[in-house]
């Protein structure tokens, strides 16, 4: 896959790129399996450190069925990754899952909604899914408003639909469909 760039108007819009994983994203990779805290609410306990290399070996995080692409900032830094899921509802209604993890330094900073804008504008370029979907935690409202600008429309509550820290939680559901207007943010522009 070739990187893909967001256009920018001024010097505070980051430039945000996509790249597959590398064999030097592999210690960041790590991180997020050993590290309490660095996924923010997502993190679920300790997970093999071994696991993202022994993937990378597969298929490079490649596969037909999920994925995972690096965020690249600035001056080719990672910055963190997307991940792309499929399912499927009914009969060949498939669909994308995707999610986002960013390292604390660069949250906050328009990097989050730019990656998930062009990780649906590459699946439904490079796929015939017509769905992207994307969960959330009621709580994370930063990831709420990135959706949002990355073109998702929240769906609805999903009750108790995670464990996560001794208890069942709730989730929000955001899509995105294949012929829903451009992000508004990026029209804007």
């Amino acid at each position: 896959m070739e990187s893909a760039d967001t256009s920018t108007t001024t010097s505070d819009d980051p430039t945000v790129r996509l790249r597959p994983v590398g064999e030097p994203d592999l210690a960041m990779l790590r991180r997020f399996c050993v590290e309490p805290g660095l996924i923010g609410l997502d993190w679920a306990g300790f997970r093999d450190p071994g696991a993202p290399a022994r993937r990378f070996a597969v298929d490079g995080y490649l596969g037909a069925d999920d994925g995972r692409l690096i965020v690249e900032v600035e001056q080719d830094q990672a910055a963190g990754l997307v991940s792309y899921t499929s399912g499927r509802y009914s009969g060949l209604a498939s669909y994308w899952e995707i999610g986002i993890v960013l390292l604390p330094e660069w949250r906050g900073r328009g990097i989050g909604w730019r990656a998930q804008a062009l990780l649906c504008d590459y699946l439904f370029t490079h796929t015939p899914a017509h769905r992207i979907q994307a969960g959330t935690h009621p709580e994370n409202v930063a990831e709420q408003r990135a959706l949002e600008k990355a073109g998702f429309q929240l769906e609805g509550v999903v009750r108790a639909c995670e464990f996560r820290a001794g208890a069942w939680r709730d989730g929000y559901l955001y899509s995105r469909l294949r012929d829903d207007p451009p992000p508004a943010a990026l029209v804007e522009r």
